[in-house]
């Protein structure tokens, strides 16, 4: 039979919701498992090469790693030092920084202790290293020619010395008072000179920091609020958003005519003449406008006249998304557990990153200094380092969306609510680690294949800003901006990929192609879900900062000591926002699983006895309504259905069958079935 008249066991045998479950990607899986060995494998590199704890350590600028004994490098003097007692950097010119390397250029040594106060001359450098057996001049020189001669001005700490103190971790020794380092944000240095402007600000956030957390708490608090509550609104926020839409669209070409004409009445009126011209010029240039303006307003008004049932699907989708949060609450922790795994990946990256810096062969430099380098094999180390950023990270990501489409998949698929596993979530991630790491991995990659070459234009354009090849530029932007539009269209398509893999336990490439093709038979409903529903989480998120920055205001006020309004402001609303972004991204992603579930639901199933539809009430409510409407006439882009099947040569002979009643399967074929009860049209 052609595929459109197949029955349902034959066409269902492609989506068989939860009733497979199989490994998906299995090579994919062995890749990523090795890359990420290779990862480990670098970093046990960097520290079995001593390279971890040099940086940790400290070294002085003979390669003598701090804290411990040392071996001999040849070529370099004072190198081999026993420097079991001395656990500190210590830098002679501690701010004599160089801004293009991003270092101290300084001669670094190893000492026993920092000093804690004040040396003003070589005489209280000499009892410091009496009193506390530190040596603060180089290891060549005795304490007792520690005086003002020349030899001691090179080989001895710039006078004055200041009062420091060790970091925490990394025991070197930074001065208490770092005015010296402002040279690092010279962007801002006019504003960090005035102390008192700092001291202000600082004040300020300090004395607010109970309203800033407290406001943080507000705005945590309404975007979970919020993601109940938009079920609810979302019909008056799309009527309302369409409204001032078409209104706004027919008074702005409304006013753009008017002033046309009354430019062509001045223009008219005019003397031949220079004014005359210019009036013309004006007219000629707002009745482009105005056309354009004419030419978007028909378009947009017959766009949201043939797309009104798709705006009611959205509306319905985002009542459904309510439910499932009400039944699946564990979907609100999802941004967060990702955003650890993400900050715990990379601080481990990082710190792998600055191990590999000091993993090199030990060099001289211009300055006499010793430095480590990174040449051959250990440079291809960063590379691959740098790829396992971007791949494991989107990687982390993915399993967000995986965990999340597992979820909603089985909250949907399940026909009584009241038999869903006692923690989805927790049955969406032991699912995904036994069987679909793998897809997830493949996905990963294909966004690491588009988001390295975007970063490397990304900074190329970067360094040609000033340079005079404008064209170079414009061309690596544009290309740029290609790429992103590509990430982001790749980035939609994994994550509906993963959806149908959620469902049907299919590998990567047979979901994506799946998704894809429920995709296009649907596109006006896509559309109209990533417009209209995308504006309206838009508005939340607005409105989410909004309600918090006036709360900040009021509270503000009502506390008059708070001199310094903006910098607490300024950060409680970007915490608003990021809180807000992320409780509803989740929303966002719900909506698209379970759009895609609904497309599914209605092209496989028909209501009829053995193809009953998964989807709740409000769903099939929305289905309902558009069956009534094809019943009374509605074709066209009024009928919800239509886009659910394709339209062959093969339907127009359905049409012999009209006297045939409904649901009598003992003559049709099921989709002929389909075609009298008004499921299809042709």
């Amino acid at each position: 039979l052609p595929l459109n008249l197949r029955s349902p066991s034959q066409t269902k045998r492609d989506w068989k919701p939860l009733e497979n479950r199989s490994c998906t990607d299995i090579p994919w899986l062995i890749l990523f498992t090795l890359f990420c060995i290779g990862m480990l494998l670098i970093a046990g590199f960097s520290v079995a090469t001593g390279a971890a704890f040099r940086l940790l350590s400290g070294y002085d600028s003979y390669g003598n790693t701090c804290g411990q004994t040392n071996e001999k490098i040849p070529g370099i003097e004072l190198s081999g030092q026993n420097h079991t007692g001395k656990r500190y950097v210590f830098f002679l010119d501690p701010c004599n920084i160089d801004l293009t390397q991003r270092r101290i250029k300084s001669l670094a040594l190893c000492v026993s202790s920092c000093p804690q106060t004040t040396l003003q001359t070589y005489y209280d450098i000499r009892n410091f290293a009496i009193t506390n057996n530190s040596l603060l001049c180089t290891y060549d020189l005795n304490p007792s020619q520690y005086t003002s001669s020349r030899e001691s001005t090179t080989k001895c700490p710039k006078l004055p010395v200041p009062a420091s103190k060790s970091l925490p971790v990394f025991h070197r020794c930074m001065p208490v008072n770092i005015s010296c380092y402002a040279k690092f944000a010279e962007a801002a240095v006019n504003f960090f000179t005035d102390s008192s402007v700092l001291h202000t600000v600082a004040a300020g956030v300090m004395a607010s920091k109970g309203v800033i957390i407290g406001l943080c708490v507000m705005s945590l608090v309404l975007s979970m609020i919020l993601m109940v509550v938009i079920r609810y609104i979302s019909t008056i926020l799309v009527w309302i958003l369409g409204a001032v839409v078409a209104i706004g669209s027919l008074v702005a070409t409304g006013v753009l005519w008017w002033v046309y004409v009354d430019h062509q009445k001045t223009a008219e009126s005019s003397q031949p003449g220079i004014e005359q011209n210019l009036a013309r010029e004006n007219a000629t240039a707002l009745l482009i406008y105005a056309i354009v303006a004419t030419v978007f307003t028909v378009v947009l008004l017959l766009l949201m006249f043939f797309m009104r049932k798709r705006v009611a699907l959205t509306i319905a989708l985002f009542h459904e998304a309510g439910k499932v949060f009400i039944h699946i609450p564990l979907l609100v922790l999802q941004p967060f557990w990702t955003f650890l795994s993400l900050m715990f990946f990379w601080i481990c990256w990082l710190s792998v990153l600055l191990f590999l810096g000091t993993a090199g062969k030990p060099v001289k430099n211009q300055e006499g200094l010793v430095e480590y380098q990174m040449d051959g094999p250990l440079q291809y180390m960063v590379w691959y380092h740098a790829v396992g950023l971007i791949w494991v990270s989107e990687f982390l990501l993915a399993c967000q969306q995986m965990t999340v489409a597992g979820a909603v998949v089985t909250y949907y698929f399940t026909r009584d609510k009241s038999k869903l596993p006692l923690t989805p979530i927790v049955s969406s991630i032991l699912r995904l680690m036994r069987y679909h790491v793998g897809t997830v991995a493949k996905g990963a990659f294909i966004i690491t294949l588009v988001k390295i070459p975007r970063l490397i234009l990304t900074y190329i354009h970067n360094q040609l800003k000033g340079k005079e090849n404008a064209c170079a530029r414009c061309m690596i932007k544009a290309c740029v901006c290609c790429l992103w539009c590509l990430e982001k269209c790749l980035s939609y398509l994994n994550q509906n990929a993963y959806t149908a893999t959620a469902i049907n336990s299919t590998n990567f490439c047979t979901s994506a192609r799946d998704a894809f093709i429920i995709l296009v038979e649907n596109a006006l409903r896509v559309a109209a879900i990533n417009t209209v529903g995308d504006f309206i989480l838009f508005l939340g998120k607005v409105l989410v900062v909004s309600c918090t920055a006036f709360a900040g205001v009021l509270l503000l006020n009502y506390q008059r000591e708070y001199t310094v309004w903006v910098v607490p402001l300024i950060i409680v609303c970007l915490f608003a926002f990021l809180v807000a972004h992320c409780f509803l991204s989740v929303f966002e992603s719900v909506v698209d699983v379970l759009f895609l579930c609904f497309a599914i639901d209605t092209k496989y199933n028909d209501g009829s006895r053995g193809s009953e539809y998964y989807m709740d009430k409000s769903l099939l409510e929305f289905v309902e309504n558009s069956r009534k409407e094809m019943e009374k006439g509605t074709r066209g882009e009024g009928s919800e259905m239509r886009p659910m099947v394709s339209c062959t040569p093969t339907l127009f002979f359905l049409k012999i069958f009209d006297h045939v009643p409904c649901n009598h399967n003992g003559y049709l074929t099921p989709l002929m079935n389909q075609y009298r009860c008004g499921l299809i049209t042709i």
